[in-house]
């Protein structure tokens, strides 16, 4: 690994070298201090290049320092490398770099203090697959000056060491929680695995990032722990052990206290699940909640050793899915921040309530998102994240001692909101009569009739997929004249936990229905050309668009899958090329897909590869050689026997990608195959329908 274009081991960026040239010219690109950030987009009539919605923001992150003084950004420089840049918010213009890599970017990053940040790195332009080092873990001051090694790369970058004032920790540390105590310190855990690489325990330890002590907090922990929360002084104070399938939680009073447990439950039948302390010592969980399992926000009664009954926040229809708004983790609450079919704030902070209003008020039709420092002073410094389903995004400062309002830059220069599609949030009926949310991207401009459609099914499959906001896939397949039609299908999170049970056991079957029945509602609503639809999705999105193509061949002209399972019976099987654990083959997949023996035919049924007589549609297949969560093989057995059939799919694999594309070049390239793909199929309206 090379070192840093400019002075980032020991001192910090003065005037003339190339990368304070880099940090003026990206600070321009970004709008930094301007009033008004220019479109700088194409024109009206031409369609924008993949690259505009497929590179790095040009602001990725944003962060004020706990004064409110500084902001931290991690930020695309010139050279498409992401750095991270601090920005002295009361002598507006002066900033630097805190640090930037020729060779590597900065992934993430946190304030430690108003005087040091942590933060770990990626390399994005080796691909998705193996990486060349570990994340890491570093200290900076904010100037970028006394850079220290904090966990040690994954690599043989040898020059490691001199950044270091003690040994650094191993590779296998990740950082966990920092506390809200002013301190140097922060909370790392240490990933412990048996002999045969298998995940045994996270021990949690509190690291100081300028001298590097570490004193371990796992003392009389119970075995097998996996999951921590701490409170705001970083004390661990809730942990889950995992084993055979079975979860234990233990409480901890205080730091004297011994551990004591509170819950004990089988995999996917938690009776709470923990989310958060507060500067009160209050312990918040959700609990499933009537007939259809909304999660609802609760306090935990320890005395009791349950949920309160009362709900603190619930959202009909919706899982709660947020957090509670505080100055530093753990404070204070001031608010609640969650998300239905948009992102709302719900502020208990009068003076928060009215500015939120004044915000709602000049930037209307828009999410916009305040964190505040010196929340309770006259100097009040709020950051806004101002969003919407057309607009990546703009940050705005406000002061509340000047009342001033300044833009500081947008998310992604060259996107002009006005030529973005729309994303409207709708709940339909599946077949047998259960809710079906579904999200729809329509292309801007009016239409002349329905429109060709791409059904996008997305991956997990057990996460919620859509959200109001703006998202690159969905936006590059509007702008070339598509709806985008993406269904909640049962088994996804975020809608009730009985939607999520009625996909357990369903791949292929009644989650393949509801995937189905979204396109014939947009059909029915005259949105979507019901001879004009393919099907198209990466993970668990390409084997649902490979079972499209096998359960309902009449709805669909075409299929793009990509880093696609094409046999699931292989998820048991590939231990030694998978990053899946014995703990997820033995006890998740049985539960949640299906088990390996008893449901044999099952799983056969509906197995693209098994079923591959069956796929008669073009198929644009796409795969990353280096994946290990689908390994290759999925993909090159499916290949091999739709040749067999006769019927070759358009076959591309990135030999430095994993599960998914991570470099630019990459992402466009697929996308231009993507994009012709789909061209041939859908754009004539005479071309011929699947056989």
């Amino acid at each position: 690994m090379t070192a840093m274009r400019w002075n980032a081991w020991f001192g910090g960026s003065p005037p003339g070298t190339d990368a304070w040239r880099d940090l003026r010219r990206w600070l321009a690109a970004a709008c930094l201090g301007a009033l008004a950030c220019g479109g700088g987009a194409a024109a009206a009539a031409e369609a924008l290049p993949a690259e505009a919605f497929f590179k790095r923001p040009d602001i990725e992150r944003a962060v004020l320092s706990p004064s409110g003084q500084w902001l931290a950004m991690t930020a695309g420089r010139p050279d498409g490398r992401t750095a991270l840049a601090v920005f002295d918010l009361r002598n507006w213009g002066q900033a630097s770099f805190a640090a930037s890599f020729s060779d590597a970017d900065i992934r993430s990053f946190a304030w430690v203090n108003d005087e040091r940040l942590v933060f770990d790195l990626i390399d994005r332009e080796s691909g998705g697959g193996e990486q060349p080092f570990g994340a890491g873990l570093f200290s900076v001051k904010r100037d970028g000056t006394d850079q220290r090694l904090l966990v040690r790369l994954r690599g043989d970058w040898v020059r490691e060491a001199r950044l270091a004032r003690r040994e650094p920790l191993e590779y296998n540390h990740r950082l966990l929680h920092v506390p809200a105590d002013g301190s140097d310190d922060v909370i790392v855990g240490e990933v412990v695995y048996d002999n045969q690489d298998e995940l045994r325990e996270v021990t949690p330890k509190r690291l100081n990032v300028v001298s590097g002590r570490v004193r371990n907090l796992a003392e009389g922990t119970p075995p097998d722990s996996r999951l921590w929360w701490f409170d705001a002084q970083g004390r661990p104070r809730i942990v889950l052990t995992a084993r055979q399938g079975r979860d234990r939680l233990f409480w901890k009073a205080d730091e004297q206290a011994p551990w004591k447990p509170i819950a004990e439950f089988e995999r996917y039948h938690a009776p709470f699940v923990p989310r958060f302390f507060d500067a009160a010592g209050d312990f918040f969980v959700t609990v499933s909640a009537g007939p259809q399992g909304y999660a609802e926000l609760r306090r935990f009664d320890f005395a009791e050793g349950r949920p309160a009954a009362r709900a603190l926040v619930s959202a009909p229809g919706f899982d709660f899915s947020g957090r509670l708004i505080s100055e530093t983790p753990g404070g204070k609450t001031l608010g609640v921040r969650l998300e239905t079919d948009a992102e709302t704030s719900v502020w208990f902070d009068a003076r928060l309530k009215a500015l939120q209003q004044q915000a709602d008020e000049r930037l209307p039709g828009r999410v916009n998102r305040l964190s505040c420092r010196r929340c309770d002073q006259p100097d009040m410094v709020v950051l806004v994240e101002s969003f919407s389903d057309r607009d990546p995004g703009t940050y705005l400062l406000y002061r509340a001692d000047t009342q001033a309002w300044r833009v500081i830059g947008r998310s992604r220069t060259g996107i002009d909101p006005a030529q973005m599609a729309t994303v409207d949030f709708h709940r339909i009926k599946a077949r047998d009569g259960r809710d079906l949310p579904v999200w729809v991207t329509t292309p801007p401009g009016k239409s002349a009739g329905a429109r060709p459609a791409v059904v996008l099914v997305h991956g997990g499959p057990w996460v919620r997929g859509g959200h109001w906001q703006w998202e690159p896939m969905a936006q590059f397949l509007a702008s070339r004249g598509y709806l985008v039609i993406e269904p909640e299908f049962r088994g996804s999170t975020g809608y009730g936990d009985a939607h999520f049970r009625a996909g357990i056991r369903q791949w292929g079957l009644a989650m393949q229905d509801d995937v189905a029945d979204a396109l014939q509602w947009a059909v029915a609503q005259g949105l979507a050309d019901g001879g004009r639809a393919c099907i198209a999705g990466g993970s668990y999105g390409g084997y649902a668009a490979l079972m499209g193509l096998v359960r309902h061949p009449d709805r669909y002209r075409c299929a793009a899958a990509w880093a696609a399972v094409t046999d699931p019976r292989l998820m048991y099987e590939w231990r030694f090329i998978s990053d899946q654990s014995d703990e997820v083959r033995q006890f998740d997949l049985p539960a949640l897909v299906g088990d390996p023996v008893k449901d044999a035919e099952q799983l056969a049924a509906n197995a693209p590869v098994a079923q591959a007589a069956r796929i008669k549609a073009p198929l644009l297949l796409a795969a990353g050689a280096r994946d290990r969560r689908v390994p290759l093989v999925h993909a090159t057995r499916l290949r091999d026997a739709l040749g067999a059939a006769g019927r070759p799919p358009e076959w591309v694999v990135y030999d430095d990608e994993g599960h998914g594309w991570l470099t630019l070049k990459n992402k466009v390239d697929f996308a231009g195959r993507l994009e012709a793909f789909l061209a041939r199929h859908l754009k004539d309206a005479t071309a011929a329908a699947p056989r």
